[in-house]
């Protein structure tokens, strides 16, 4: 165990120095990156970190922050009820949006690519419009309004299906579905741009190339050729689709309200608002944002995994 230690100890330090000498060779592509560094440091590393510091403290802004520990996980964990009705609620969105919005905005624009070029580009902008129009998503307010003059009750009551309006906003049957068909509405368009984009980027010279090597159908074509070329899209519209599923707060805010009945569409993100902005609890606010962006982490490196199988 010592021999192995020692061993491990020398070749990091050689790697290190080998690192320092080609560093001191590349200075001026150092000096470039130097600009991105600095902004990634201070608008991405240093807000973690600050986070994570803040969690281990009682911050309410008007006092200095008091260190407590993790006594802010531990009231997360086993005395906040409704941060678990916002967990359950937030994996519901992301187990069933996420991978559903991924698989259809890939099968999407895989049939699109296979279309004319007008006719393609007019796919693309329309597919793509729910991701650019901002706060399109308030139409469905409209849509689902709880009286006889919502779009959807005025048509059930006209076929005869139902005699009285519903609250489909306000009753808790029916408010986190109907947020989760405009969230997988509006998470086709960013994946679904850089899948066309990878798409456009394959060599056609090698689908060719399989099918001199056997491949025999448009499946296998699909397996071994195309997704293996569009890896780098595809962990894209991956960490999209998750950091889009986590992040779930204004549908759920605009359609169902601030907060919601009995908490029925309450998400990790919209209890993060209610302690951060609303209560300015900072310290338990970050304990949130903390465990929020780990969890988003380990779902990134799981689906990383899963992608490096892809072709294989």
């Amino acid at each position: 165990m010592k021999e192995y230690l020692q061993k491990y100890v020398t070749l990091r330090k050689h790697n290190f120095r080998v690192a320092v000498k080609k560093a001191k060779r590349s200075k001026m592509c150092y000096a470039f990156l130097a600009p991105y560094a600095i902004l990634f440091t201070l608008f991405y590393i240093l807000p973690v970190c600050s986070s994570i510091f803040f969690s281990f403290t009682y911050y309410n802004i008007l006092e200095s922050p008091r260190f407590i520990g993790i006594q802010n996980y531990i009231n997360l964990i086993l005395a906040d009820d409704i941060f678990l009705t916002g967990v359950k609620n937030t994996f519901m969105i992301a187990v069933i949006t996420g991978p559903l919005g991924y698989i259809m905005s890939f099968l999407f624009a895989w049939l699109i690519n296979e279309l004319p070029r007008w006719i393609r580009t007019i796919a693309v902008v329309v597919f793509y419009a729910p991701s650019i129009a901002g706060n399109v998503f308030v139409i469905f307010s409209i849509l689902f309004r709880g009286d006889a003059y919502g779009q959807v009750n005025a048509l059930l009551i006209d076929m005869g299906l139902i005699d009285a309006p519903i609250l489909w906003l306000t009753n808790p049957a029916y408010m986190l579905p109907i947020c989760m068909v405009v969230i997988l509405w509006m998470s086709l368009g960013m994946g679904f741009l850089s899948f066309v984009a990878g798409l456009q980027g394959v060599d056609r010279s090698q689908y060719e190339a399989g099918c001199i090597d056997g491949v025999k159908n448009r499946w296998q074509e699909l397996w071994f050729i195309t997704l293996p070329n569009m890896k780098p899209m595809l962990m894209f519209g991956a960490v999209m689709a998750i950091t889009q599923s986590f992040g779930v707060c204004d549908v759920t805010m605009a359609l169902c309200g601030y907060p919601s009945t009995d908490y029925a569409a309450r998400t990790v993100v919209t209890h993060l608002f209610d302690y951060g902005f609303s209560r300015f609890e900072m310290g338990y606010a970050s304990a949130i944002a903390t465990m929020l962006f780990l969890v988003m982490i380990l779902c990134n490196k799981a689906i990383q995994s899963l992608l490096r199988r892809v072709g294989t």
